[in-house]
């Protein structure tokens, strides 16, 4: 049976990667049976996602999987409170979650786990024919970008990036009115993530690594040995999607740049003063990296990642055409023969009269869903993707294009911000696949 489903999955997969919109209850008709859902990674990220999925009706917690006993503890005491029983728990070893994909009865597992393991379990999830959908970023290397798409093509087993600003609310009305027209020609975009996360990569105090507590005990290492925008996907997602990246349009090539690195060790001297051993660290990462992106179709994309200075919090969008533009951080729109002359507008009647369909439909179900609601909806398309046995709306082509900016970045800055190609994970499909994030009112 296992193998049937599998290769069902794959011909499935296989036959969506390259189409158009299509009606999926029609085609494979409509399977009421709930999800089987797995969990592997139940930090406070994962046990969100397991929060979700257990306030669905068409969701079946099947196992969970951590080497952290009090994350175990956590979702355990939540599972029982969900009315669940003897949920099946692998805790033995970083190579537990291989047991839990070896169970036989689960359709779809979510990976929160830290950023090095998300390529490898993605994998071995599709390779098992389980949907895997992976927190962002999705892969670190080039190698593991294609490890994503050759994967995929090998087993037809889907994986969905788990970029939920794709469905915030505000980037998703202008997704709408990008693709009413109101933008004209798309010209310039910019985006980024730009986050004041000192805390989070040391906690508590100037601490980081094992024993500290969260992100703490991984992320601060990425800052101490990598160089380049290592979390480009919460800005690139959504303007990829405006922009129909890997749909008649895909990303050619990155300039890169890196400031210097005062931020995290201002931090470390202002809270534990000069003589604390981690004032010693050399930071690698720059605190401000600008990343300058080509298209075929001949737009420019500005990305920045920006952590490790006090700063107000901001993904910097910016959405500029031949008729107008849109910024978030002045929550303002200029549309050519509309606004008044050289003067902004607030975007707020515009976001409302263009709320998507999606969000028209399920707003009173992602209230209170995490992040404003988007972590509703991006749960929300791949649960329904399992159901459905379709690809999934962000799929592994999106998954290796937009996380491949960390490593490429990291070559650009390397070599004194030199052009860098950007692979081309369609192998040419781009020219012919058609746009499917987000064109209905259903997920």
């Amino acid at each position: 049976m296992k193998t049937k489903r599998r290769e069902f999955i794959k011909t499935s997969a296989t036959a969506i990667a390259g189409a158009s919109v299509m009606t999926p209850n029609v085609i494979f008709g409509k399977d009421d049976r709930k999800v089987r859902m797995a969990f592997i990674g139940l930090g406070g990220r994962g046990r969100w996602h397991m929060k979700l999925c257990l306030q669905r009706e068409d969701v079946e917690v099947k196992a969970i999987c951590d080497i952290d006993p009090k994350a175990i503890a956590a979702s355990e005491k939540m599972l029982k409170t969900a009315g669940y029983k003897n949920v099946p728990a692998y805790t033995d070893g970083e190579e537990a979650y291989l047991k839990l994909l070896e169970q036989g009865d689960i359709d779809g597992v979510i990976i929160a786990t830290p950023w090095v393991w998300h390529t490898k379990m993605a994998c071995a999830a599709m390779r098992a024919g389980i949907y895997a959908g992976v927190e962002v970023s999705a892969a670190n290397t080039l190698e593991e970008c294609w490890d994503l798409v050759n994967t995929f093509e090998e087993t037809g087993t889907p994986c969905m990036i788990l970029e939920n600003v794709n469905y915030r609310r505000d980037v998703m009305a202008v997704l709408n009115m990008v693709r009413q027209g109101l933008f004209g020609e798309l010209i310039h975009m910019e985006c980024g993530y730009q986050h004041n996360l000192q805390k989070v990569k040391f906690n508590p105090g100037v601490e980081f690594g094992p024993g500290a507590h969260g992100e703490a005990r991984w992320r601060t290492r990425h800052s101490i040995l990598r160089n380049g925008d290592v979390y480009p996907t919460h800005g690139l997602g959504p303007v990829s999607s405006m922009l129909d990246i890997n749909f008649g349009n895909r990303l050619l090539y990155l300039t890169s740049t890196a400031s210097k690195a005062r931020g995290l060790h201002d931090y470390i001297v202002k809270t534990a003063g000069k003589d604390h051993p981690n004032a010693k660290i050399k930071f690698k990462l720059g605190d401000v990296i600008t990343t300058v992106i080509k298209t075929a179709n001949d737009e420019t994309i500005t990305v920045q990642h920006d952590t490790n200075l006090p700063r107000p919090y901001s993904l910097g969008f910016r959405v500029q055409g031949t008729e107008g533009l849109w910024m978030d951080v002045n929550k303002s729109i200029y549309l050519d023969g509309k606004s008044p002359d050289h003067s902004w507008e607030p975007a707020a009647p515009y976001l409302e009269k263009y709320d998507h369909p999606l969000w028209k439909r399920y707003a009173r179900q992602a209230e209170g869903g995490g992040h404003g609601g988007m972590d509703f909806f991006v749960d929300h398309a791949f649960v329904e993707s399992i159901k459905r046995k379709v690809n999934t709306p962000l799929d592994a082509y999106d998954a290796a294009a937009w996380s491949s900016i960390a490593p490429l970045s990291e070559m650009s800055i390397a070599h004194g911000s030199e052009p860098v190609d950007i692979p081309d994970f369609t192998r040419g499909m781009w020219m012919k696949r058609k746009p499917k994030f987000a064109l209905t009112d259903e997920y």
